[in-house]
């Protein structure tokens, strides 16, 4: 062999093993390293009712640690889960544009939004990406019955809370003449709309039919108006960022009827607002109150965040059903893992999850308190149409145990 053949020889030898490390390594790093799948959360983290959005988010933050204790190994690769958060302002406008927002980050999966108004037309933005939403607070039934295989809740409906704070109207709180008030949005006109129908079933007579707005802060005019027809009790369909100031100045102007209210409204955060004015309040929870959920949520939110304000457990549930969904479809990819969701079954921090054909929550309970000494107080849980007792039993959630590799 000639130098020149010696020579060649070498070098395609070097260009061999060159090309085996260039085709190895990569590989190797790959499986060391992972993927990374990204959980969009969206939410009003600003505004009024940025304390709501705020506590979702952290309910959302908690299962992504969580899911990452596990060290979930999905379709034969180790699995790391982030958050990406939004500020929708609860503003639906501005809730579109977060979610294209989230689907150009290519978020695999959006637990949020906040509100009905918001979460409504931010879904089909979703549902074109193909990418699932799951709320753990809107209530509007529009929000599922439009047919989405990509759109769920981990809580009630209106058209089970309405009737639930509409039937403690009329049996437990007596009354006779009730006006009804909402802020006009999908929320609240659609919860005011289902206690209205119910207290007319049950003959109760109703005075008023007022509308504001969710940005009002002067409600005298309407309130005025409300005071000439004497009612027992007035429902507001709302938030508390306007519950607030409505409770105080209806005392300013002498009424006294007891104020009712949905979930919007049901949260210590309202005596922050409204002040004694509060005291004596009904509400409605489109789930079971913070003090009932597992344990375990409960001792690592408040190390983490403190105090639960709302939500943050049913969001929670709803990213967990996100990862339960890819266990079983052994993929992160949205086309595959979604239509599991449907068919998820796990012990969550609120219970058991499972979803219907719709995407609404199996057994949905809906929770009615009083507000005593600027708390709200579970006084029932409405289940079926059934109201029991309140008593704190808080469901317990198994310790998440780490997956075993897939070979």
């Amino acid at each position: 062999m000639t130098i020149l053949q010696r020579l060649s020889l070498a070098a395609a030898v070097a260009m061999a093993l060159a090309a085996c490390g260039k085709n190895d390594t990569p590989a190797a790093q790959k499986a060391e390293a992972g993927i990374t799948v990204t959980i969009g959360h969206a939410g009003p983290l600003t505004g009024p009712i940025s304390h709501l959005g705020k506590d979702d988010e952290n309910g959302v933050a908690l299962a992504v640690q969580h899911a990452n204790d596990r060290k979930l190994v999905i379709d034969g690769k180790p699995v790391t889960f982030k958050m990406l958060s939004e500020d929708d302002q609860a503003d639906p406008k501005v809730g579109t544009t977060v979610a294209q927002k989230l689907v150009d980050a290519k978020v695999v999966a959006v637990i949020g939004h906040t509100t009905s108004g918001v979460s409504i037309p931010a879904s089909e933005v979703y549902a074109r990406a193909g990418i699932p939403m799951i709320s753990g607070s809107s209530t509007n039934p529009t929000l599922t019955e439009r047919g989405l295989k990509t759109v769920l809740r981990t809580v009630g409906r209106d058209d089970q809370q309405g009737p639930a704070i509409g039937s403690y109207i009329a049996s437990v709180l007596n009354a006779k003449r009730v006006a009804v008030i909402d802020d006009k949005t999908a929320y609240g006109e659609g919860l005011a709309a289902e206690v209205e129908k119910t207290l007319k079933a049950a003959k109760v007579d109703i005075v008023a039919r007022e509308r504001a707005t969710d940005r009002e802060t002067d409600f005298k005019a309407i309130l005025t108006k409300v005071r000439a027809r004497n009612p027992d009790v007035i429902f507001y369909g709302g938030m508390d960022a306007t519950a607030g100031p409505m409770m105080k100045q209806a005392r300013e102007l002498g009424i006294k009827a007891t104020f009712a209210f949905g979930d919007g409204v049901c949260s210590d955060e309202v005596t922050r607002l409204a002040g004694t004015a509060a005291e004596g309040l009904a509400c409605a929870n489109a789930g079971l109150p913070a003090s009932a959920a597992s344990r375990e949520f409960q001792a690592a939110f408040q190390a983490k965040f403190g105090e639960i304000k709302q939500y943050a457990p049913y969001f929670y549930d709803g990213a967990m059903a996100v990862v339960e969904a890819m266990k079983k479809a052994n993929s992160v990819d949205p086309a595959k893992f979604t239509p599991e969701i449907f068919n998820v079954s796990f012990p969550g921090a609120t219970g058991k999850v499972e979803f219907d054909a719709k995407g609404d929550r199996k057994d949905a309970e809906i929770t009615i308190f009083r507000m005593k000494d600027g708390k709200v107080v579970p006084q029932a849980i409405v289940k079926g149409g059934v109201s029991t007792p309140f008593t704190v039993t808080a469901p317990a959630t198994p310790a998440p145990t780490p997956e075993p590799a897939r070979k």
